[in-house]
């Protein structure tokens, strides 16, 4: 009887612990079910929150399978909601730009589109190269000598999305000096380079492109050893071409193909002897019979043609430097189809960051340009030719 009493009093006792356990039970899951619908509204809310940067882009998406868990008594399956960014399709866009700032800060890479901030890229280069020969009782025989070229170069360059506006100016002034003999010229160059481009797409290699070119020299240059009659001088002669067209910039070679198929070419004779002369091109002046001026020869010759050139500057191997230029015009009023040809060509070796050694080469082909000629000490104008300079040099560059 006491056993049974005792199991009587056991089923009793678990009975009140079960019905208490269903009853807890019971009121959980009434308690999750109110903050499983809590957080479902909270979810809704959450998209709709308008300081959340990442909503409002999309409509939110139910990702089924997703579950969230809540509690360790309480287990419901809540849709899961994942939000979604939206980017216009004319934004992306990542070029990569060489940066010479911080090189702890990677800024390898740059978004480009038309809200970007523009900014300048420059680049400052000076260069002086040196040559001296001395002889001091040489059998050999020698002539003593010194010469020395000046160079300058500078560059700005500013961009901003699409657009890019680059310019360039070259100067160069050489000079040379042997024994009891005159000082006499070896290079003298001013060039500026000038050339607006605007991207046609955002990831497009062609440019809607409006070029400026324009060069001359500082003194005047001579024919030695005859230095009573320049022949030339400070805009005289002086190039100008301004054209419009198109660029291709071959994303993997960095080269530049530029066709403009309307380039004004203006050359200006600012010495009346030698516009006189119908030199560089110009209209030469007019005489009577016995010889006198009734009309002066013309300082300005304006022309309309076809041009297209192309540009590469590339380091080919480590510390050695290659860049040309080539450049084809013809003129569309006289004789088109008659090309003026000019080749510039630059190899540069890097020593160290001050110490460079150069080689260049520049060949001209100017149909307007006639050859002068002294023959038993008469002077005579022949048809043009193809002019060739060739310069070496080792010096000292400082960039800033």
């Amino acid at each position: 009887m006491k056993k049974i009493k005792k199991g009587l009093i056991g089923l009793v006792v678990l009975g009140g612990c079960l019905n208490s356990y269903a009853q807890e039970v019971t009121e959980n899951k009434n308690e999750a079910e109110v903050d499983i619908q809590s957080i479902k509204k909270d979810t809704l809310n959450l998209q709709e929150n308008p300081f959340n940067p990442l909503m409002g882009f999309l409509p939110a998406k139910d990702y089924s399978g997703g579950t969230i868990s809540y509690g360790s008594n309480a287990r419901g399956d809540v849709p899961f909601f994942k939000p979604e960014v939206f980017v216009e399709r004319k934004k992306p866009k990542v070029n990569q730009i060489k940066m010479n700032y911080n090189p702890n800060i990677d800024l390898s890479l740059l978004p480009i589109n038309n809200e970007i901030i523009g900014y300048w890229e420059k680049t400052n280069r000076l260069g002086l190269d040196f040559n001296q020969i001395a002889f001091v009782n040489w059998s050999a025989g020698g002539d003593n000598s010194i010469s020395g070229l000046i160079k300058g170069e500078f560059g700005r360059k500013y961009i901003k999305g699409r657009l890019v506006w680059d310019n360039l100016l070259n100067l160069r002034y050489g000079i040379n000096k042997q024994s009891d003999r005159e000082m006499r010229k070896t290079d003298d160059v001013i060039e500026l380079n000038s050339t607006f481009g605007y991207r046609s797409t955002a990831i497009s290699d062609w440019y809607y492109v409006a070029k400026l070119n324009f060069k001359t020299q500082f003194t005047n240059g001579y024919n030695y050893p005859n230095v009573d009659n320049p022949v030339s001088g400070w805009m005289a002669p002086a190039y100008l071409f301004v054209g419009a067209g198109a660029e291709y910039v071959d994303p993997k070679t960095d080269m530049k193909f530029y066709i403009s198929p309307l380039t004004h070419k203006a050359t200006f004779v600012n010495n009346q002897d030698l516009a006189d002369q119908g030199a560089f091109g110009v209209n030469k002046a007019e005489k009577d019979d016995l010889g006198n001026i009734i009309k002066r020869g013309s300082r300005y010759r304006a022309e309309i043609g076809f041009l297209i050139s192309s540009e590469w500057k590339k380091e080919i191997f480590k510390n050695m430097f290659y860049q040309h230029k080539l450049t084809l015009y013809s003129d569309y009023v006289d004789n088109f189809g008659n090309v003026d040809f000019m080749f510039e060509m630059k190899l540069d070796l890097k020593v160290n960051e001050y110490v460079r050694a150069n080689v260049g080469t520049y060949m001209i082909y100017d149909d307007n340009v006639k050859t002068k000629v002294v023959k038993d000490g008469v002077t005579t104008m022949e048809g043009p030719k193809m002019q060739f300079k060739q310069t070496l040099g080792v010096g000292l560059t400082y960039a800033f």
